[in-house]
């Protein structure tokens, strides 16, 4: 039987790189497939405390990447000698692993948003991780191969590492079809009622943690292009975050027409509510929260960042738009004016396609083809493989 360990600090439900392991882990074992885990925890890491606001979760976040950067590589080095028998996938931090899931380039990030050096020079955390992951692509016997998300993305690498010495292939994240899925008119009227929406009223939906990265600020000005029916409704983010992008002034002139949520476990309820998903993100490796909302038959506006290109069809399942509120003003006007159910039905048909399923199997085909293939010796603390 294959066994496959997965190396990232947190594998489980949600949202981000901890789920997209947990998609991973529960299709395989539904293949039979016996699936380990490799995560803080067995990193020695777990008396870390969990991120969270203000400037302790930050100070949280950077010990929790720092450890498993440094410790974890170390760690989970010594689990792979100890287990040659075992296929390992890493998500995260760690510089150890057959495959490396790329889940996204700081560089790129950073560029994307302007002022590059200063940003960067800021936030000790990227420049850390940028020099980590510099050793990472520049040695060819840290991993085997290198997953890239999107195919844009793997133009990015290439830009960001000149020396990247991996192989790379392009394998996009999927999604869960069966427990994101159009609502039901009962359901979507409910979640309507939750927010207190009459019928006549068009929902704008944006979910994300990082406010400025994912372009809320630019989607506040243009929904306040829109008419007075159209309601912003923003999931996610910190009390802090919250705060501050509610107490900007385009934001305190939409008035009762933006409404926070903050941080949920589960973003179905405003899903089943939304006529429209909008991520205006200067940059986005891949962008999850696209297909989960195409998965629950809403159309999604977005700028080219991520799997967009790749899943958003204008006048189809939404609109691709540039990164101007007038443009993201245009693209919404344009979805919310249409017959909606031409638009849900080619949103969901969509997310079929890429559903976790599909993805799992192709991650199976290249840890089989790596498995297949003269494996090198997994050597002490230098050098990775």
């Amino acid at each position: 039987m294959t066994t496959i360990v997965q190396i990232t600090p947190e594998i489980g439900p949600g949202t981000g790189v901890g789920a997209v392991a947990h998609h991973l882990e529960q299709e395989w074992r539904a293949l039979g497939v016996d699936v380990r885990r490799f995560t803080l925890a067995e990193a020695g890491g777990g008396w870390l405390p969990a991120p969270a606001g203000g400037m302790a979760g930050r100070l949280a976040l950077i010990g929790r990447v720092v450890w498993f950067s440094t410790v974890g590589t170390r760690r989970a080095r010594r689990h792979l000698r100890a287990h040659p028998e075992q296929l390992s996938i890493c998500h995260n931090d760690a510089l150890a692993g057959d495959v490396y899931v790329n889940h996204g380039i700081v560089q790129a990030a950073m560029r994307a948003r302007g002022h590059y050096a200063l940003r960067m020079l800021r936030n000790p955390l990227h420049l850390f991780t940028t020099t980590r992951d510099r050793l990472r692509y520049s040695r060819p016997s840290t991993h085997r191969l290198v997953v890239n998300l999107v195919t844009d993305e793997d133009r990015l690498l290439r830009e960001a590492y000149p020396r990247l010495a991996i192989p790379t292939v392009v394998i996009g994240n999927g999604v869960d079809t069966e427990r994101l899925r159009p609502p039901t008119p009962g359901e979507r009227e409910a979640a309507r009622a939750a927010l207190g929406l009459g019928p006549d009223q068009r929902v704008v939906l944006f979910i994300g943690n990082e406010f400025g990265r994912k372009g809320l600020p630019l989607l506040v000005d243009a929904v306040s292009r829109l008419g007075p029916d159209s309601v912003l409704v923003v999931v996610g983010g910190t009390p802090d975050l919250v705060a501050a992008e509610a107490g900007r002034e385009p934001a305190v002139r939409l008035g009762a027409r933006l409404r926070f949520a903050g941080a949920q476990p589960d973003p179905r309820p405003w899903l089943h509510a939304a006529d429209v998903l909008a991520m205006p993100s200067a940059y986005e490796s891949y962008g999850l929260v696209v297909l989960e909302a195409l998965a629950c038959g809403v159309p999604v506006v977005a700028t080219a960042t991520g799997c967009v290109p790749d899943v958003v069809t204008d006048g189809v399942n939404g609109a691709v738009v540039d990164g101007t509120a007038e443009a993201l003003a245009q693209g919404l006007g344009q979805v919310l004016a249409a017959d909606p159910g031409p638009l849900r039905e080619a949103a969901r048909a969509t997310a079929e396609q890429h559903a976790w399923a599909v993805v799992a199997r192709r991650y199976l085909e290249v840890l089989t083809g790596l498995s297949q293939s003269a494996l090198p010796s997994r050597v002490a603390d230098g050098g990775a493989r």
